[in-house]
């Protein structure tokens, strides 16, 4: 079964700091909750895995991922990753991620991906894992926003800025403090995504 996905997030980081995460295969697989690299076999082809925790089990996912192209100028970054588990399911996506500049100085994080899966997961439909995989993404924007909104601050530091006041009465919001990291993939979430999607499939919204 394929899912095609796409979408934009907004990133409130400046697109020389998005891009410095989006090159680095090694800090981008940071992004994703539950994956590491595991070995590094050429300067395309990496070994990987992805962990998911649901209550008290545990799954492991073992994968490849090959770097397909990673283009400067264009500001994106083409891969294609395959895993499987140890019951036999598998999966593979293709993926091209770009990055877009604002007028305000933020960034859009554009993603492109076409995901096949095998096995218990092509069970669910095409509804419920195009929505299972939109939560997954998110966690992946948003661990990817708090890592570009870091190299910020760090370049501020370094630069021994200081932060700017505003007036009580200022409609300029002062800037919050970034989340914290999500480092492990939310697999209550997914199974309670799956549970909602599967009654409104019975009985509509």
């Amino acid at each position: 079964m394929e899912v095609v996905i796409d979408k934009n997030y907004p990133i409130p980081a400046s697109i020389e700091n998005c891009w410095k995460i989006l090159s680095d295969i090694n800090e981008l697989a940071t992004c994703m909750p539950g994956a590491t690299i595991t070995e590094q076999l050429d300067e395309t082809h990496y070994k990987g895995q992805v962990k998911v925790k649901v209550g008290p089990a545990n799954a492991a996912f073992a994968g490849d991922i090959e770097v397909q192209g990673i283009d400067s100028s264009a500001q994106e970054m083409r891969l294609l990753g395959k895993g499987s588990d140890k019951g036999g399911s598998s999966a593979s996506m293709q993926l091209t991620a770009s990055l877009l500049t604002q007028a305000d100085g933020t960034t859009t994080l554009v993603g492109k991906a076409s995901v096949i899966v095998n096995g218990k997961f092509a069970q669910f439909g095409g509804r419920m894992m195009n929505s299972v995989s939109d939560m997954i993404l998110q966690q992946f924007a948003d661990n990817f926003s708090v890592k570009a909104q870091a190299l910020g601050a760090a370049v501020t530091d370094t630069a021994g800025s200081q932060p700017v006041s505003h007036p009580a009465n200022s409609d300029v919001p002062e800037p919050q403090p970034p989340k914290a990291l999500q480092t492990e993939l939310n697999g209550l979430a997914v199974v309670w995504m799956l549970i909602k999607d599967f009654f409104k499939g019975l009985f509509g919204k």
